[in-house]
């Protein structure tokens, strides 16, 4: 059986995953950590004119400033909303770039067809690990770069994703998604592909003009996953979620003018296509 063709129970599950990821704003919330993602495009030199991939791209994050830099970027997600924020973008600057709806366990682009492929915090939450790294393999040309963002499990988004664990459970059908942020999971990931890996933790700020306890509504409005995850709970089950939430965030904050700015660790991967 091919592996790319979906059961009635993965069909579902990326039916609700999209649900998830276009509930919300995700703009709104990558804007709060947009500088950290432009030192991740920056640390990957790229040069002009160079074929960049940008894999589960969202609202463009990465796209934008690859482009700016004078990359030809294509990027994919499934979120229509969010790709439609990003073309709204690129139009306005005039930059290089494609941006599509798609599957990054199933992207239209043809083999080798790209010299950088990156993501950041995106292909990490594609349902099947192994298929998505078969796709970033595949995509890439030999002695071409993969480079990855991901979450790991003890960062602070980490710690937020275990916390709304305990009150909604994850989907059923998928690996956690913060499997990808640990090293030898990468490597046993991306294993017979590649011919060097160098994975780095790094941090990267989320920067809000609010109070931990507005940051936590700011999200349950704006974040998907937040919010579907509230719309699951009653009353009750909301006020304990939102305690839990609050507590994590003002732990963390490191502000002290009545902001947020909450420091969160993520691995970066840097892996060289064989």
């Amino acid at each position: 059986m091919d592996s790319t063709k979906l059961s009635t129970e993965m069909e579902d599950l990326k039916n609700r995953l999209r649900t998830t990821w276009t509930t919300g704003d995700f703009g709104q919330i990558a804007r709060t950590y947009e500088t950290g993602a432009r030192e991740f495009v920056a640390r990957l030199d790229i040069e002009k004119g160079a074929r960049v991939l940008d894999a589960a791209c969202g609202t463009g994050n990465l796209s934008l400033p690859a482009a700016r830099a004078g990359a030809s970027v294509t990027g994919i997600d499934l979120a229509a909303n969010a790709i439609e924020q990003a073309i709204s973008q690129a139009e306005l600057e005039s930059l290089d770039a494609e941006l599509d709806i798609g599957d990054v366990e199933q992207m239209p682009y043809d083999d080798a067809s790209f010299d950088v492929v990156m993501t950041m915090f995106g292909a990490m939450f594609a349902p099947r690990p192994d298929i998505t790294a078969r796709e970033l393999l595949r995509v890439c040309r030999p002695g071409g770069i993969i480079a990855m963002a991901n979450w790991t499990p003890t960062g602070f988004v980490g710690t937020m994703f275990k916390t709304t664990g305990k009150h909604v459970p994850p989907p059923a059908g998928m690996p956690s998604p913060l499997l990808w942020g640990v090293d030898e999971n990468v490597r046993e990931r991306l294993n017979g592909g590649v011919s060097d890996v160098v994975t780095t933790p790094r941090m990267i700020e989320f920067t809000l003009p609010h109070s931990p306890a507005e940051t936590v509504e700011f999200f349950r409005i704006y974040y998907g996953p937040t919010n579907k995850a509230f719309a699951s709970l009653d009353e009750e089950g909301q006020r304990a979620l939102r305690a839990d939430l609050e507590n994590l965030w003002a732990e963390n904050n490191q502000a002290t003018d009545g902001t947020t700015r909450v420091a969160s660790e993520y691995l970066e991967v840097r892996a060289i296509r064989a």
